[in-house]
């Protein structure tokens, strides 16, 4: 890992804490805040989302979630996957596979997820009984709804990761390979005072030009 990277990444990262940028992620820190508060309904809205958004773009997510919340909770996966395939999704069958199997943690997800005690034990007991759920996923989920510990480590930020030197990319992203580059993460995050949640907004941001959940 090179530190000369980290540290220039991390002037990178605080030039847009000193800008415009840093009022669109407060935004954002907040509607996730206010999603923590609301109760299993919602934050099982947002799983679907995050099973959506696997290899697909978090706008084509977003645009599905507000149109089809309702078929979440109550389609077919027959149903789901034609509404998916509607709307452009790129696995339509799979997703609505995915959702319609979680939909039994529905009324209780969130007393599930808080009886585990950790957003580290959180995102293991995701990806151990949601399909279509791994470390990434678990990771982009918690963060939606409140919990700014864990990094999630899509190809916006392994990109950025690697175009400034900080590591090399991995071929597949074990869960050995995972913990690492979150340690990475977890670094540049205390270089700049973030949690690693809430540095993804900045380091997104600097590859989409867009701050989105």
């Amino acid at each position: 890992m090179s530190s000369n990277g980290l540290q220039r990444l991390a002037g990178k990262v605080k030039s847009l804490m000193n800008s415009g940028v840093s009022r669109l992620v407060d935004e954002r820190i907040r509607e996730f805040e206010e999603t923590n508060k609301a109760g299993s309904k919602r934050w099982f809205s947002e799983l679907a989302f995050c099973i959506l958004t696997a290899n697909y773009s978090a706008e084509g997510g977003i645009r599905i979630q507000r149109e089809l919340n309702d078929c979440f909770f109550n389609c077919s996966v027959e149903e789901l996957a034609r509404e998916l395939r509607r709307m452009g999704h790129r696995f339509p069958e799979a997703r609505a596979r995915y959702i319609v199997l979680s939909r039994k943690y529905a009324d209780n997800l969130k007393d599930i997820l808080v009886r585990q005690g950790t957003p580290f034990m959180m995102r293991e007991w995701l990806v151990a009984n949601i399909k279509g759920i791994g470390y990434k996923e678990a990771s982009h989920f918690l963060r939606n709804v409140g919990y700014f510990d864990l990094a999630i480590l899509d190809y916006h930020i392994l990109d950025i990761l690697e175009r400034y030197g900080v590591i090399k990319r991995p071929r597949t992203l074990t869960r050995k390979r995972y913990l690492e580059i979150e340690g990475v993460i977890r670094r540049l995050g205390e270089l700049v005072g973030l949690k690693p949640g809430v540095l993804d907004l900045y380091l997104w941001y600097m590859e989409t030009g867009k701050v989105l959940k």
